[in-house]
């Protein structure tokens, strides 16, 4: 099975490190955001994505992880911290690929159950094959591909890369 690279380790650390930028000017007048990575590679481009912001703002930046079950969006949705916690602020949901949206919109609609000031997500690769109505507030690059297609995010010390099957 061949694959070809579409983001190489250079390229992902530029990425992220774009986003991170992105999210600080969107809430540069907030004291604390929760950055949200949805379990897996969501969770580990979210720290990533923390570590810059906590880099380059004053912002107190609270990590989070959210567990979906992605072949069943409809089992309970759990964070490593509790809704008094995220209740009232500013949240960035990560996901390593949007893809159909599916599990980014229940991510998503878990958050909507106590108030938020404001809502935004994060993707390192948008596929444009969205059947729901969810769009990456930031991306780090957008493809257009068949839908049998399937991109790879493979994160791993000094060798992180994206790649398309």
């Amino acid at each position: 099975m061949s694959h070809n690279i579409i983001l190489t380790h250079q390229q992902i650390e530029h990425k992220i490190k774009r986003i991170a930028y992105q999210i600080y000017e969107t809430f540069a007048d907030e004291n604390e955001i929760i950055v949200a990575g949805i379990s897996n590679n969501g969770f580990i481009l979210a720290e990533k994505i923390s570590a810059v912001l906590k880099e380059i703002s004053s912002i107190k930046i609270i990590l989070c992880e959210v567990k979906i079950d992605k072949q069943d969006q409809f089992k309970e949705i759990t964070t490593s911290i509790p809704k008094e916690i995220y209740s009232n602020k500013g949240i960035v949901l990560v996901d390593d690929v949007l893809n159909s949206g599916t599990t980014l919109i229940y991510g998503v609609k878990h958050f909507l159950d106590v108030p938020v000031k404001k809502f935004k997500t994060a993707v390192l690769v948008d596929r444009n094959h969205k059947k729901f109505p969810v769009k990456a507030d930031f991306k780090g690059i957008s493809l257009s591909t068949s839908s049998k297609e399937h991109v790879h995010v493979v994160f791993e010390a000094d060798n992180n890369q994206a790649y398309l099957v």
